[in-house]
């Protein structure tokens, strides 16, 4: 656990961008962001990366392992990139489980899944990633796509995810991260930390929601520090792949 994780336990604290406030607010805080954004949350991936969280959920799909006849759990699914992936792979044989625990979210996500003709493989359900309500050993792969640093406690979730895989299921945790982009970092912070809160502002009217979806990158465990929590909750054959130089990166593990 990290020194930061500590304070946060200590003091009852915990981050919201670069604010910091009691744990015990943050579901809500967040909550209402997502409810600011639902509708539009494709246009803000696509505001946030440029469009190309397509290709970095592309290679998360690619890497799942996943087959025909498989069950998959998809948490913080948003509006369903990765849930209709997964429900491609696993065929008409198989299941994925949809959730969000944003009611608004989980309803957006559930309308384009059903407008893309994905139906009768995927089931969704409202749920908390720290105490995700299925029975252990139940998947085959479980994901969590840019949602990881939003959770309050990141230490519950991965512990959560790892109780529901099957011996010999994978994690995939696709998320926002710490780039390594050389004389390019400067340009990259002014334009996640000032640009895009004025993209949101003039977009879509909602400044504050993209101000702290830029900052949760910057609280969120860099590379290393996220794969070591990993071990710590027990997953194993841990590793991660930089996208972007970094800006994100696919942690990778498994219940053996």
């Amino acid at each position: 656990m990290t020194d930061r994780e500590n304070n946060e336990n200590n003091d009852g604290l915990t981050d919201f961008g670069f604010e910091s406030i009691p744990r015990a607010d943050k579901k809500q805080r967040v909550r209402g962001v997502f409810d600011s954004v639902a509708e539009r949350y494709d246009l803000m991936n696509d505001l946030m990366s440029a469009g190309v969280h397509r290709l970095w959920k592309r290679i998360a799909i690619a890497r799942s392992g996943l087959r025909p006849g498989n069950v998959a759990l998809d948490i913080a699914a948003g509006s369903g990139d990765l849930s209709a992936g997964f429900a491609r792979q696993v065929g008409p044989s198989g299941r994925v489980f949809v959730t969000d625990i944003n009611a608004r979210m989980l309803a957006v996500g559930r309308d384009r899944l059903t407008d893309a003709g994905i139906v009768g493989t995927v089931e969704y359900l409202r749920a908390d990633a720290e105490q995700l309500p299925f029975r252990s050993r139940s998947f085959d792969c479980v994901s969590i796509g840019f949602g990881l640093r939003n959770v309050t406690d990141k230490a519950a979730a991965l512990s959560s995810m790892r109780r529901v895989l099957k011996p010999g299921g994978k994690v995939l945790v696709l998320e926002f991260s710490h780039p390594h982009l050389g004389p390019l970092e400067p340009l990259y912070d002014f334009y996640s930390l000032t640009i895009l809160p004025k993209l949101g502002e003039l977009v879509l009217e909602d400044g504050d929601s993209y101000r702290y979806l830029a900052e949760s990158i910057r609280k969120h465990p860099d590379q290393e520090a996220l794969k070591a929590l990993m071990v710590e909750q027990g997953f194993e054959r841990c590793e991660y792949l930089n996208l972007s130089g970094g800006i994100v990166a696919l942690h990778t593990g498994y219940r053996i």
